[in-house]
C-alpha cells in the first residue's frame, strides 16, 4: 500500500518563476497542510483547529507562527545553545503580515483555537519566503475543514527605474524605490504593507492595482486546488447573544450609552460606560441571573451600533468632529535634558515621547536570521505601558504589537535618514507611549521626526503619519481621517500612511471586513495625504523648522580617517595592544571597518584630535615639526628613548632634554615619565630624533600668546 497515495502536486508560475504546491505527503495530522516551493524557497504550511471552542472568551483565538530555521540558509545558530530561540523581529513581523489578511476571513463568532504555522525549510534570496508563506497559509486553510472565506494570495511589489517589478530578486530589491506586500482575494484588496522612498500616491495606488492583476491568477490556482482536494468545512457552536437579553438591554440603556459616548475625553466616556454597565446589572440582574457576560456583550453591540450609526448617517463622530477633522495637535522638541534628542507629539489624548540616541557604528544591531543582512544601523523601539491606557499592568517586555509598531515607525523614517558616509552614527529611537487613544504608531512617527531633528540628524525631510478609518453598510461605505481608539475598535479599517511632503514612506492596512475596493483605497490616500501635510506644515515644522546645526554636547562626536588595508594591523597592534593603548590614553572609542574606515568617537574634542593624530602618525609616519606627548621607555648615557605614539620610538639626545646643560639623563627624566617631544629629524634609515627642549619652547610660546 502506498502511504502517499493522496500525494498531489499543483504547478503554476508567479512573476515568471515556478510555483509548486504539494499536498498529501507532509504533516498529515493537521487539518490542512502543504509544501510550497517558489524557486528554491521551500516552506511547510499547516493549519490546525481545536475540536472544541474555548470557554469564557469573547474573541476568535487565532495564532500565526512564522518559524525561521537557520538550516534553511545553511547557518548554525550563533547562540550558546546552538538552536533557534524566540522568534526574531523579522519572523514576528512576517507572522503579523500573514495574520492580518487571513483573520478577517474567519467567522467572527467562532471560538475554536486555530494555529497557522509556517516553517522555512529552504530560502532562495530571489524568491520571498514571506510571500510563499502567505500563499501556503491560504492553501492550507482553503483545503482544510476549518471554516474560512478564502482563498487569498500575495505578491511583493517593487519599483525599479520607473517600472513596477513583481517579486523582485535580491539584486532588484537593493535598488527598488519601494517594497510593498499586497494581499488580495479575487476581487478585493485585503492587506497592504509598504515601505517606500517618498513614492507619490498615484504611483503607489497604480502599483497596488497592478499587483492585484498578478494576484488574481494565483487565487484562481488555489481555488482549483480547493475544488480538487478541499475538505467540507466543519460546523461549530456559534456564540450567539440571547435576543431577549439584547432587546431588554437596548430598551433600558440605549439612550444612556449614547450619552456616555458623547464626549471627546476617554476617561469620562469609560466612567460613564462603567456606570451604565452597573445600572444594567442592577436593573436586569434579577430577571437574567448569571448573565453578566451577556450584559457586557449587549452593551458592546449597542456601542458599536451607535458609533457606526452616528458616523454613517450623521457624518459626525462621538467626540463631535467632522469626518475630515483632526484632533487637537501639539509638538515639542528638546524637552528632555542630557539625552541626544527628544520629541513629544500629541494628537487628542494620544501622546508619544520619542528619545533619540546616537552611537558608534559598532553599536549597530547584530542580526542572526535567514536574511543576508548581518547588521542594522537604525533601530526603532516602541513601548506601550499599562498606564498609557489607564491599566495597572506591569511591563513584561515587548509583545508582537510593540515589535510591529516599532518596525512600522522604523520603516517610515528610514528613507529620510542620511547615509553612513554623510552621518557615521548608529541611531536608536525609542518611542514611549504615554497616553493612548488611537493611532499611537503614527504618533510615534511624528515624535520620532521631532527627536531626530532635535538630535541634529540631517534627515532629508520631516515625516508625519496619520490613519484613516472606514465604516461599511453593505456596499455603501464612508471614511474618516484620524481615528481614535473607539473608531478603530468598532470600525472596519485602520489605514495608516506615513510620508513626507514629497511622498509615501510607509503604509500599513488593518481591516475587519473581507476586503477593500479600489475606490476606498483611493479615498484613504487622499485623506491621509491631506492630513500628513497639515501636520508637517502646521505642527512639526513650527515646533522645529530644521535639524539642529550641532549635536548635543552629550552626544559623541565622530572623526573619520581612511586607513590603508595593509596598515590596519599596525594600528590595531598584536592582540589589539596598540588600539587599546590609544583608547586608554585618550578616552575615545575607535571602530575600524574591514575596508579601513576608522571612526573615532569622542566627547572632548582635544581627545578626539589627539587620537586621530596618533593613528595618522602610525599610518603615515611622523612629520618633522610635530609635537607629541610620549613616554620614556629606555635611558642611555647619551639620551632617552621615548615612545611618542604606540609602537614608534625616537631618541631625545641628552643635549635636547633641557635648555640648560644636563650632566646626566636621570637628572631630567626616568623610565615611565610622560614628556612632550618634538620631531626634529628623520634620517635615511627611518631613525627619529626628538627634542624635549624644542617642544617646551614652542608650547611656552603658545601659552604666552
Amino acid at each position: 500500500m502506498d502511504i502517499y497515495q493522496n500525494y498531489k502536486t499543483f504547478s503554476t508560475t508567479l512573476a515568471e518563476r515556478p510555483l509548486t504546491v504539494e499536498t498529501g505527503k507532509f504533516a498529515g495530522l493537521a487539518n490542512g497542510s502543504c509544501i510550497v516551493r517558489y524557486g528554491e524557497t521551500t516552506i511547510l504550511a499547516t493549519a490546525t483547529a481545536s475540536e472544541k471552542p474555548r470557554d469564557g472568551i469573547d474573541f476568535f483565538p487565532l495564532a500565526v507562527d512564522y518559524e525561521e530555521k537557520l538550516y534553511s540558509v545553511g547557518k548554525i545558530p550563533g547562540s550558546f545553545l546552538k538552536r533557534e530561540g524566540k522568534p526574531s523581529e523579522k519572523a514576528v513581523l512576517a507572522g503579523r503580515q500573514i495574520d492580518r489578511p487571513i483573520r478577517p476571513l474567519f467567522p467572527k463568532d467562532m471560538r475554536n483555537d486555530v494555529v497557522v504555522s509556517i516553517t522555512l525549510l529552504s530560502v532562495d534570496p530571489d524568491c520571498s519566503p514571506e510571500i510563499a508563506g502567505l500563499i501556503g497559509a491560504s492553501v492550507a486553510l482553503s483545503i482544510s475543514d476549518i471554516p474560512w472565506k478564502g482563498p487569498i494570495a500575495a505578491v511583493l511589489l517593487g519599483y525599479v527605474d520607473g517600472e513596477y517589478v513583481f517579486n523582485p530578486t535580491a539584486e532588484q530589491r537593493l535598488v527598488s524605490q519601494m517594497a510593498v506586500t499586497v494581499a488580495a482575494s479575487a476581487d478585493k484588496i485585503v492587506m497592504i504593507e509598504a515601505g517606500a522612498n517618498e513614492i507619490s500616491d498615484d504611483v503607489m495606488y497604480n502599483g497596488i492595482v497592478a499587483a492585484h492583476e498578478v494576484i488574481k491568477p494565483i487565487v484562481a490556482f488555489i481555488e482549483d486546488i480547493k475544488a480538487q482536494i478541499g475538505k467540507p468545512k466543519f460546523t461549530y457552536p456559534a456564540q450567539v447573544l440571547d435576543e431577549a437579553i439584547y432587546e431588554d438591554v437596548k430598551a433600558f440603556a440605549l439612550n444612556k450609552i449614547a450619552h456616555a459616548l458623547d464626549t471627546d475625553d476617554k476617561d469620562i466616556r469609560d466612567a460613564r460606560l462603567s456606570k451604565v454597565t452597573a445600572e444594567v446589572e442592577t436593573e436586569l440582574g434579577e430577571k437574567y441571573p448569571d448573565s453578566k457576560e451577556a450584559f457586557g456583550e449587549a452593551i458592546y453591540k449597542l456601542e458599536k451600533y451607535l458609533v457606526r450609526k452616528m458616523i454613517f448617517e450623521e457624518h459626525r463622530r462621538v467626540d463631535g468632529r467632522s469626518l475630515e477633522e483632526i484632533r487637537p495637535l501639539y509638538a515639542e522638541a528638546g524637552l528632555i535634558p542630557r539625552v541626544h534628542g527628544s520629541g513629544l507629539f500629541s494628537r487628542g489624548q494620544t501622546q508619544v515621547l520619542t528619545i533619540a540616541t546616537l552611537g558608534a557604528i559598532k553599536d549597530s544591531q547584530l542580526l542572526d536570521g535567514v536574511d543576508e543582512a548581518e547588521t542594522k544601523r537604525y533601530m526603532h523601539h516602541y513601548n506601550m505601558p499599562g498606564y498609557s491606557v489607564g491599566e495597572a499592568k506591569s511591563s513584561r517586555g515587548p509583545g508582537r504589537r510593540e515589535i510591529g509598531h516599532g518596525a512600522l515607525a522604523e520603516r517610515s523614517l528610514e528613507p529620510v535618514l542620511p547615509s553612513v558616509e554623510e552621518f557615521p552614527y548608529a541611531i536608536r529611537l525609542v518611542s514611549e507611549v504615554l497616553s493612548s487613544n488611537g493611532s499611537t504608531s503614527q504618533g510615534s512617527v511624528c515624535g520620532s521626526t521631532l527627536a531626530l531633528m532635535d538630535a541634529g540628524v540631517p534627515i532629508k525631510a520631516p515625516v508625519a503619519g496619520i490613519s484613516c478609518g472606514l465604516i461599511t453598510q453593505g456596499e455603501d461605505w464612508i471614511t474618516m481621517v484620524d481615528i481614535q481608539g473607539l473608531e478603530d475598535f468598532f470600525g472596519d479599517m485602520d489605514f495608516k500612511v506615513a510620508g513626507t511632503k514629497k511622498g509615501i514612506t510607509s503604509i500599513q492596512m488593518d481591516i475587519k471586513v473581507e476586503g477593500l475596493s479600489y475606490d476606498i483605497i483611493k479615498k484613504a490616500f487622499e485623506q491621509t495625504k491631506a492630513g500628513r501635510e497639515y501636520i508637517l506644515d502646521e505642527i512639526i515644522l513650527k515646533a522645529i523648522p530644521a535639524p539642529r546645526k550641532t549635536l548635543s554636547k552629550y552626544a559623541p562626536k565622530i572623526l573619520t580617517y581612511s586607513i590603508p588595508t595593509d596598515k590596519i594591523r599596525e594600528v590595531i597592534g598584536s592582540g589589539g595592544k596598540v588600539i587599546q593603548k590609544i583608547t586608554a590614553d585618550t578616552g575615545v572609542k575607535i571602530d575600524i571597518e574591514d575596508d579601513g574606515t576608522a571612526f573615532i568617537l569622542y566627547i572632548d574634542q582635544a581627545a578626539g584630535e589627539e587620537a586621530l593624530s596618533i593613528i595618522r602618525t602610525i599610518v603615515e609616519g611622523p612629520s618633522i615639526g610635530t609635537i607629541y606627548k610620549g613616554k620614556v621607555t629606555r635611558l642611555m648615557s647619551f639620551g632617552a628613548f621615548v615612545e611618542f605614539v604606540p609602537g614608534k620610538e625616537g631618541l631625545v639626545h641628552i643635549s635636547q632634554l633641557d635648555e640648560c646643560r644636563v650632566p646626566r639623563v636621570e637628572d631630567v627624566v626616568n623610565v615611565g615619565d610622560e614628556i612632550w617631544v618634538k620631531v626634529t629629524e628623520i634620517d635615511d634609515q627611518g631613525r627619529i630624533n626628538l627634542s624635549r627642549k624644542a617642544a617646551l619652547k614652542e608650547l611656552m610660546a603658545k601659552q604666552e600668546k
